[in-house]
């Protein structure tokens, strides 16, 4: 059974943000392969670095950070004087976990996992958050870019296919630095840029040639909707499908090796909410209008009412199997091709349970 996203979080916590390796994944065999791969990749980080360019990317976001504008919060806040914005970051990296996570999409998650590291806080305020623990208490030890570097060494020693940054938006100095320091000791799978959706375009651009693989959210395409469950953030639908095209127009649609791994691309997730507040229909054709038809699509059916999503009667409650139907018809008369192997076995099944 895969591990949800909620399951993997509260393990990590339990775990006090530890690497845990778990009995039976496979991550000890075939001695020397992890390192083999390692050679052989090419991913875009190290290019930057061999061109001498990644240490500009580094000194450009750490200025920044002295008036922070990361996210399209804006605050303007002196992170590098101890003055933390609406994310409460401090200068330096929360980490609440790192280890191999087998429960992201199929591309990424292969026969030796993902290799995630939770960023702690978030530039949202989402009222459903399944990750609350992390993203609004800012649970976590906070880390030197040396430090995360380590981790990501780490990952890639005992295997996993990639470097999955997940929440980096508020702390994309310490990612770009981190990045730098274990390229330049010998980090060399793919980097995963795992992010809520609300990105600035300019840091998405300033990422240009770093990341290997997005995986952004599209949460909503409605203005009204996202400052209701976002906590405030109104402008999220125009932000997230301006970076969303940008990272799309950087590294196309997704690119697998032989083996069906993650090596290039960009990855949507849309998680299908109840009542149709999330836009799915909107969602799904936008992409097709905008992007491409091929674009990787993970419609995902796993909402739970967390948080403080009680609070808000439309939220309060799980989808249908309908509603996830639903989307899944919506997806495919826009024209989508490439929808996540996951969500097609789930439609499915609702289709040989409930479907006409």
């Amino acid at each position: 059974m895969d591990m949800s996203r909620r399951d993997f979080v509260k393990r990590c916590l339990l775990a006090g943000g530890t690497l845990l390796v778990a009995p039976g994944c496979g991550l000890a065999d075939e001695p020397g392969r992890a390192g083999q791969l390692a050679e052989d990749a090419e991913v875009g980080y190290v290019k930057l670095e061999q061109e001498g360019k990644l240490a500009e990317r580094v000194e450009q976001a750490y200025e920044i950070i002295r008036g922070c504008k990361l996210c399209p919060q804006g605050c303007g806040v002196n992170r590098t004087r101890g003055q933390r914005g609406f994310c409460r970051a401090p200068e330096r990296a929360v980490i609440a976990s790192h280890q191999p996570h087998f429960g992201e999409e199929v591309p990424l998650v292969g026969r030796r996992g993902s290799g995630t590291i939770f960023f702690s806080h978030c530039s949202l305020r989402c009222v459903f958050c399944q990750n609350w623990p992390i993203a609004h208490k800012g649970r976590g030890r906070e880390t030197t870019d040396e430090q995360v570097a380590d981790m990501m060494l780490e990952l890639q020693r005992i295997g996993c296919h990639n470097i999955n940054l997940v929440t980096p938006t508020h702390v994309l100095h310490n990612a770009l630095s981190a990045t730098r320091i274990a390229a330049r000791k010998g980090l060399r799978i793919p980097l995963v840029y795992n992010t809520g959706g609300y990105d600035r375009l300019e840091m998405i651009k300033l990422l240009d040639g770093v990341v290997d693989i997005y995986l952004p959210d599209i949460k909503f395409m409605d203005g009204e909707q996202a400052k209701v469950y976002t906590g405030g953030a109104e402008d999220y639908p125009d932000v997230a499908t301006k970076a969303v095209a940008e990272m799309h127009r950087q590294v196309g649609v997704l690119k697998t090796d032989g083996r069906g791994i993650a090596k290039r691309g960009v990855m949507i997730r849309h998680l299908v909410m109840p009542n149709r507040v999330s836009g799915v229909r909107q969602f799904v054709q936008w992409v097709a209008d905008n992007l491409s038809e091929d674009t990787y699509i993970n419609l995902m059916s796993q909402y739970r009412v967390e948080f403080n999503a009680d609070d808000h009667e439309k939220i309060a409650r799980a989808i249908s199997p309908q509603e996830f139907l639903e989307a899944m018809d919506w997806a495919e008369e826009a024209g989508l091709t490439n929808l996540d192997s996951r969500s097609v076995a789930q439609r499915d099944s609702f289709r040989r349970r409930w479907g006409d």
